[in-house]
């Protein structure tokens, strides 16, 4: 779930090259995240921070009540900050969009019912 389409675009085909995976729907917002949640029943939810009408903390605390789907944010800038608010808001991980290969080991670290938040390690600013 990000408003980018160029980004949705270019998680899609790396989560759908790994052996097992689908990707079973796509949101540009807030709203249209919950609604997928609801339709598509997904194993995960990937989801940005910054989104048009609410943010991932947001989007994240609606789910939460819904299902227990774990979710991953995936957004351009991870701090302890940011991961202290992701966990109060029931998010299960968090990684920078830029890491590919850290978005894969989220998916695959939330998929066996652990969480995961790397930047846990990164010096209070």
């Amino acid at each position: 779930m990000d408003d980018s389409d160029a980004i949705r675009k270019a998680l899609r085909r790396v989560l759908e090259n790994h052996y097992g995976w689908e990707v079973c729907g796509e949101a540009s917002n807030g709203h249209e995240a919950v609604e997928c949640v609801q339709r598509y029943d997904p194993d995960i939810v990937l989801l940005d921070f910054k989104m048009p009408d609410m943010n991932g903390l947001e989007v994240a605390k609606r789910i939460v009540r819904l299902t227990k789907v774990p979710i991953l944010m995936v957004t351009m800038h991870v701090s302890n900050q940011l991961a202290t608010e992701a966990k109060k808001a029931g998010i299960r991980g968090t990684c920078a969009k830029e890491q590919i290969k850290c978005v894969v080991h989220g998916i695959e670290t939330l998929l066996r019912h652990d969480t995961y938040f790397p930047e846990a390690n990164l010096r209070a600013a």
